[in-house]
């Protein structure tokens, strides 16, 4: 029919987009956040030097601002206000004298010392449940032109961050900029084995292993090669251990914090039917 036909004279890039679309439709917000121990956010006390220091270190145009914890999120700070704000500092008030200090003038050294929470720089953004829709998600950051949501679990706390740039290169593919730092790739072929992003999934693993890393019944406890090996070793394995599979890999620990596993040299058995 006309649709088939249409379908055939597609480009492959345009196949692409259509199967990502489809695939989007069916996605949920969970499937795309950025955990909680990714998020990168500044504390509601924290002064606008720090909040600079912090723009620059992130390559972010857009902040979480949370008070002690990153359950208790305040709303979210936009490197464009900042650097408004930024400029008319230092100005001269209305009589025009230079060393006054009325509210028409704040001198940047003051300015730089105020906390974020009291800066006037707050902007709010939207909270979402995890089993929310991706699209829903999507039109509602349309509709409401607030374009980060906070992912909050069924107790209220935070379990992840949601940009509607996350949400659109879903749909048309990774979107780099020319701040974006270049990602380390989640699987590097090495002489013994290969190194892995602890975020690969354990599914793409156990493809290039030709093993099954994890038991059916115990399949949905892990998504990542960071989650199996939390599972196996019942904590954070730490920098330089070694975590052995009952299946027969070893997992290097290359790179990790108190937190979370970051990195990962896997070295897998030979084949049985390999010479000694």
């Amino acid at each position: 029919d006309a649709a088939c036909d249409a379908l055939t004279e597609m480009s492959a890039e345009q196949r692409r987009l259509v199967d990502r679309l489809i695939a989007f439709s069916a996605q949920r917000v969970d499937d795309v956040l950025v955990p909680r121990a990714d998020i990168i956010a500044v504390e509601a006390s924290s002064s606008l030097r720090d909040l600079m220091e912090l723009f620059a270190e992130a390559s972010h145009s857009r902040l979480p601002v949370y008070r002690a914890t990153l359950d208790d999120v305040l709303g979210m700070v936009h490197i464009k206000d900042l650097f408004m704000l930024l400029r008319h500092s230092g100005r001269p008030g209305r009589n025009g004298d230079q060393t006054a200090t009325t509210p028409d003038m704040v001198l940047p050294g003051q300015l730089l010392a105020t906390p974020v929470e009291h800066s006037g720089l707050l902007r709010p953004l939207l909270f979402a449940p995890p089993s929310m829709p991706s699209a829903d998600l999507l039109l509602k950051m349309q509709a409401t032109r607030l374009h980060m949501a906070i992912i909050v679990d069924e107790y209220g706390g935070t379990e992840g961050l949601v940009t509607i740039e996350d949400l659109i290169e879903q749909i048309v593919g990774d979107i780099a900029d020319e701040h974006d730092a270049e990602q380390e790739p989640l699987i590097t072929r090495v002489s013994d084995g290969y190194v892995v992003s602890a975020r690969l999934e354990v599914e793409e693993l156990e493809k290039l292993l030709h093993i099954d890393l994890l038991p059916p019944e115990r399949d949905e406890e892990a998504d990542t090669v960071g989650g199996m090996l939390f599972m196996l070793a019942g904590r954070v394995p730490v920098r330089g251990e070694i975590v052995r599979h009952p299946q027969g890999p070893e997992f290097e620990i290359l790179d990790a914090d108190p937190r979370r596993i970051k990195r990962v040299r896997v070295i897998a058995p030979p084949p049985p039917d390999a010479p000694a």
